[in-house]
């Protein structure tokens, strides 16, 4: 007995240590570098002219109000004990609702991205003209609604339990959706369209000689593998996690299975927030 309560309690310690710190690096790192992306994106004309930068933009500020809002949140509930998601149903419900909107923006913007590469690369001017200040700012506009609307029913669905105190999704059927779809939208389909489209820009610049001849094809390849190597690391996890969350939300565990759930996801979590700092750097 004496042994299990050590055990749970070790495991309780590992996951605040490695949140604390863990997170608090991952705070500054992302809030310094998309403070300084903002900045370059925002004021110098030449990246303010480009689609590319435009998404790279939208992505910056939106990483920095999930790390500002949903890390600091991860930090103080695992890394301090202070979970305001438990005290709070407004909580609850927006740290569930921000969390994954955010996310679905920023893989969207990343996703917009390779496919405008794609187009700006394209022999078609057809094609090339899609990629157009103007077809951006209506594209993003509309995809920010959308996601927006897709994650009220967080603001319906989720309660503070009265018998565990934690935050939950109280809709069976609500709770199917997202096993369903957060692993489709938070990793089968970003991925697919990192890499589909990453590679119809390769090949599309492959074909014209004098790109071929200052190895842009060589940087574009790095660039996409590393995109896609980057949402595998920071999204599977986090998904795979979500979708076990979700399946068993209505089963019994004992404390020691609590224990080791909470460490996991205390480590995945983490892991997540890769996507929204280290993309800075790609």
């Amino acid at each position: 007995m004496q042994q299990d309560f050590v055990e749970i309690m070790s495991l309780i310690y590992i996951a605040q240590q490695s949140t604390i710190y863990g997170g608090i690096f991952l705070f500054v790192i992302g809030v310094i570098g998309n403070l300084l992306n903002i900045i370059i994106f925002s004021t110098t004309r030449e990246y303010r002219q480009t689609v590319s930068s435009f998404l790279f933009l939208v992505n910056s500020i939106d990483s920095l109000i999930h790390i500002l809002f949903s890390l600091t949140l991860r930090i103080l509930s695992v890394g301090f004990g202070i979970d305001l998601a438990r005290k709070s149903l407004i909580i609850c419900r927006m740290r569930s609702y921000f969390i994954t909107t955010l996310t679905l923006i920023s893989l969207s913007c990343s996703s917009l991205a390779a496919i405008d590469q794609f187009l700006f690369t394209s022999r078609s001017q057809k094609l090339r003209e899609l990629s157009h200040m103007k077809q951006a700012y209506r594209v993003v506009f509309i995809m920010i609604l959308l996601w927006i609307a897709h994650g009220i029913p967080y603001l319906i669905f989720y309660e503070i339990s009265s018998t565990t105190g934690t935050c939950i999704n109280t809709n069976s059927i609500y709770a199917n959706y997202l096993t369903v779809g957060a692993f489709l939208f938070l990793f089968i389909i970003p991925v697919f369209i990192l890499i589909f489209f990453g590679y119809l820009s390769y090949r599309n610049i492959h074909r014209i000689r004098i790109l071929s001849e200052q190895h842009a094809d060589r940087q574009l390849t790095r660039m996409m593998l590393m995109q896609a190597a980057l949402v595998c690391i920071s999204t599977a996890p986090f998904t795979i996690l979500n979708v076990f969350s979700v399946a068993t939300t209505r089963l019994i565990k004992d404390l020691d299975q609590q224990m080791k759930e909470y460490l996991i996801a205390a480590i995945t979590n983490l892991i997540s927030y890769f996507h929204f700092v280290v993309n800075l750097f790609i």
